[in-house]
């Protein structure tokens, strides 16, 4: 998500409030849903959305069934995660709302895990699809070894919940391999491939 302009999502959401988030998330998954079909994505897409802007999950799924529809998007390959960052004031409202996303086909997913509000007590409360580490604990993680045993400790456990572990922010080759040799084959960041406004991303094989 950016500006019409390229503006930073960060200052994009700074100016979403109680009177407007409802209308905000809306739009952002029409919005998402209609690009990625305008792209020809065959990928899955992952979808941010507000819990304190889901009053009622099972009416707001409706305008995303329908633009999925309208737009012919699969529902089974798109991803609904939640940023820890954002501030959940009623953990058992978005543990609910998670359970409806999955009981209606979407895969789910907690995004930027170890930097905000929820961790593992989120995680033994709701089993996602897949748990994306904040990049906080990936930087320059071949050099820490702090970093690395709670990387092991993390993956060990989604392991045992059939959690699958995607590590965010990977911006060097050693950050990389670090992650592969521990078994992490979820990876995104710059190394592969920045962001840009309506682009499919392409990972540039040599950085394997």
């Amino acid at each position: 998500m950016r500006g019409p302009n390229g503006e930073s999502a960060f200052s994009v959401l700074a100016q979403v409030n109680d009177e407007n988030r409802y209308r905000f998330d809306q739009a952002c998954r029409v919005g998402a849903i209609k690009g990625a079909a305008e792209l020809g994505i065959q990928e899955f897409l992952s979808i941010n959305f507000l819990p304190n802007a889901v009053y009622r999950p099972e009416a707001c799924i409706q305008s995303t069934f329908a633009a999925a529809q309208k737009y012919g998007f699969p529902i089974s390959r798109i991803i609904f995660e939640v940023t820890e960052g954002e501030e959940v004031r009623d953990r058992p409202h978005l543990v609910n709302i998670f359970h409806e996303y999955r009981k209606f086909g979407f895969k789910t997913a907690i995004d930027d895990f170890g930097a905000g509000y929820a961790g593992l007590t989120l995680l033994s409360e709701y089993q996602p699809d897949i748990i994306k580490i904040d990049m906080e604990l990936v930087r320059d993680i071949e050099k820490n070894t702090v970093k690395r045993a709670i990387m092991k400790g993390v993956t060990s456990i989604c392991g045992e919940l059939n959690v699958r572990v995607l590590a965010e922010g990977i911006e060097t080759a050693s950050e990389r391999d670090c992650l592969r040799d521990m078994g992490i084959d979820l990876m995104q960041g710059y190394l592969f491939c920045k962001p840009a406004l309506r682009a499919i991303g392409v990972v540039n094989p040599a950085s394997w």
